[in-house]
Parts: C-alpha cells; structure tokens; sequence
C-alpha cells in the first residue's frame, strides 16, 4: 500500500509555479493576482481562504481579499462581483461558498466572468470542460487527477466508481474520467439511492469517495489492489485535540488501507491539492490575459 501525499505533491506544484512567475516578472510581466471574496464567518470557509492567502505567497502571487458580514444584500454582493470584472489587475477571484441563505449562490457563479472564474463553477467553464475544450477546471477534480498523473496510476480502461454526484466534485470528476486526455476510464457514478452501489465498489479498480458520510466506505466494499482517493472531510467530534473536533474523510482507512495499492489520507491528501489548483488556475488565466 502506498500513501498518497497530497501535502507533500502540493508544495512541489507551488514551487515550480513560483518558479514560473518568477521568469513571467524577469521578463517584465504581470505578477498573478488572485483575489477572494468572503462573505460571513464560517469556520471552515475562514480556514480555507486564509490557505489560499498562504498558498498565494508561496507561489508569489499577489492576492486580495475583501471581506462582507453576511448581512450584506444580494445586489451589493453583484456590485463587488461586477467591480472584480472589470478591475484589470485582477486575473481570477472566486466567491467564497457556501453564502448565506438569502443570496442566491447561482446568480453569484453566474455574474462571475468565466474569464476569471478559477473555481471553475460558471455554466460556460462547465460546459466546455464537458465537451473536453480548454477552460478552467474546478480546483478538487483537477487536484484529483493531478495526483493521479504524478503518482503514475494507470486510469486508462480501469473501472472507476464515483461515490457523490455533486456540481463541485461528482459530476466534474465523472466528466474527467471519461475523457481520453484525463481518465480514459469506465465510469459509474454512484449515490444516496443507488440500489447496488456496494456491489460496484466491489468491482472497481478505482474509487473516488465524495459522498460526505464519514467512514462510509468500508473494508468489504473494496477489492484488493484498488486505488482509493478520500474527498471527504467532515468535521467528528474529537475531545482529545485542542479544537474539540478532527478531520474524518468518506473511507474507513485503518481497516481499507491494507487492501489497497494506492489510498489519499484525510486530511494531507485531497485537500491541499485543491487549493493547489487554485494556483494553477489563478496562473493559467494570468498568462491567458497577458496573451491578449
């Protein structure tokens, strides 16, 4: 069994950006901006946008970001998106989900400009990365398959089963897997109300759990060899660490882990790949508007 080290692979991609943006500021352009919009005080919505301030630095990305209370309305969250458009130093920005109730977090995705979407959510970044065009990708699929490309695991004809069938990583990761340049894999998708989804793990080479139940996938589910990737990070209690809670991804890794070849832990293995991409999209859309 060998671990996936989502942690360690992501420090290296930001490095080599690093490296990338120096020569691009040597040669007299544009340093990268990167800015973020959070609107509240969610916790884990904190914790992350405060990585990607991080992850901004070390890739020396210069990087803004604009904070609301969550009372803020609808139409003046529009204004901030729509000030984001136009503000030429701005090569991507992402909305920070999720938002508070009265706000419409589609029409949010939607008034961004697909230009500078780096999350990869508007409609026009969805659609042509179904049909394989170039576009941004949304940053958990491409950290997924980043990791699959740097460990040299072979995708190519296996079956890959699917667990989770959201817009932010079920549907894109499916897309992925399919497509020849990607995945080049045999894909089903499976979810709440599949009727044989433990017999289809069982005869996956591939499983890619993004279902959002802790400990869901278990040792019975997965045959030997198969390669695991973990999305799930939900917060369990936990009164032995200082913040009275932990990470707990989608698999039961102590007792899957044996049967596996490959397995990403949670957390240090989906998770800092996301943001990781992030950077490689922020980079893209960089060198994309300096183009023009």
């Amino acid at each position: 069994m060998q671990l996936i080290d989502g942690k360690a692979t992501a420090t290296a991609i930001k490095a080599e950006i690093a490296e990338e943006v120096k020569e691009i500021v040597a040669k007299g352009g544009k340093q990268p901006h990167l800015a973020a919009v959070l609107v509240g005080h969610d916790g884990g919505s904190e914790t992350y946008v405060k990585n990607k301030v991080l992850a901004c630095e070390a890739c020396g990305f210069k990087s803004t970001l604009i904070r609301f209370e969550d009372n803020i309305t609808e139409e003046e969250l529009l204004a901030c998106v729509d000030k984001l458009n136009k503000d030429a130093d701005v090569d991507g920005f992402i909305v920070q989900l999720p938002l508070p109730k009265h706000i419409d977090e589609q029409k949010i995705i939607e008034a961004i400009d697909y230009r500078k979407d780096v999350d990869g959510f508007h409609p026009i970044n969805v659609g042509r990365m179904a049909i394989g065009l170039p576009c941004f990708i949304s940053a958990t699929p491409l950290g997924i398959i980043t990791l699959l490309k740097r460990y040299n695991i072979e995708t190519s004809g296996k079956k890959c089963v699917i667990l989770g069938r959201s817009n932010i990583v079920g549907k894109p990761m499916a897309q992925l897997m399919m497509q020849k340049q990607y995945g080049d894999a045999t894909v089903t998708v499976c979810h709440s109300r599949s009727k044989t989804l433990k017999e289809e793990c069982q005869k996956a080479d591939i499983i890619i759990a993004a279902i959002g139940k802790p400990d869901f996938v278990t040792a019975d589910m997965v045959k030997e060899g198969a390669v695991i990737i973990d999305v799930g990070t939900t917060r369990v209690p936990d009164a032995s660490r200082k913040s009275g809670f932990r990470l707990n991804g989608d698999v039961k890794f102590d007792e899957v882990a044996p049967k596996c070849s490959f397995i990403t832990p949670v957390p240090g293995g989906v998770g800092p790949m996301t943001i990781c991409s992030l950077m490689k999209n922020t980079l893209l859309a960089s060198q994309m508007r300096n183009e023009k």
